[in-house]
């Protein structure tokens, strides 16, 4: 079945993926997609858009940081203030690949994946579905935070309040390890924690 929303079946993204992937960040994938159909399902979203979604977000993810670079410098307007940390490049360039080489046009999913590292600030919620299924997919993330996160989200406000828990623990972990800290990941933070306050 043809998804309407790409120009690829499931099954012929999924093989694209395999050719592109490593086989961990495959399986990454496929947690991640699932992870969104159930998240989706949580906030009566469309369950196969966001499988779709989950399923793509890293597609850029192996890619070297000479082609990430070609691609955002030659195709896409971004703020470099947000690309201070080169992990982070598949993100934006990931919308691109998904756009150019699958076929995707859906700008909603575009935005998720070019969004699911980072984030920005005013996420809708299909954004954050996507983003917060990066992070809890069961499939390579640790079982401890994933309950964590989990048991976050039944709360009032509970999926503002696990994206604050995801920010906060990059913050800690990135000033621990004495590496920038993009003023974007700041921003959204306090804006989250205004949310929530």
């Amino acid at each position: 079945m043809v998804y309407t929303l790409a120009m690829k079946t499931v099954y012929e993204v999924k093989n694209w993926l395999k050719e592109h992937l490593n086989n961990e960040r495959y399986i990454h994938s496929l947690g991640c997609a699932d992870s969104a159909k159930k998240l989706a399902k949580m906030y009566n979203l469309d369950e196969e858009k966001a499988y779709l979604a989950g399923l793509v977000h890293d597609c850029a993810k192996c890619y070297s940081n000479e082609q990430l670079e070609n691609i955002l410098v030659n195709n896409m307007s971004f703020e470099k203030n947000a690309l201070i940390n080169p992990k982070t490049y598949h993100s934006p360039a990931g919308a691109y690949v998904a756009k150019h080489e699958l076929g995707i046009n859906d700008e909603e999913i575009l935005s998720a994946i070019h969004h699911h590292t980072i984030g920005k600030l005013n996420m809708t919620t299909f954004e954050k579905i996507i983003f917060l299924a990066d992070k809890i997919e069961a499939e390579t993330r640790d079982k401890i935070w994933r309950e964590k996160i989990l048991s976050i989200l039944p709360q009032e406000n509970g999926l503002d309040k696990s994206l604050l828990e995801c920010y906060s623990y990059t913050i800690k972990s990135l000033i621990d390890r004495k590496l920038k800290i993009c003023l974007d990941t700041i921003n959204i933070y306090n804006e989250l924690l205004s949310k929530i306050e």
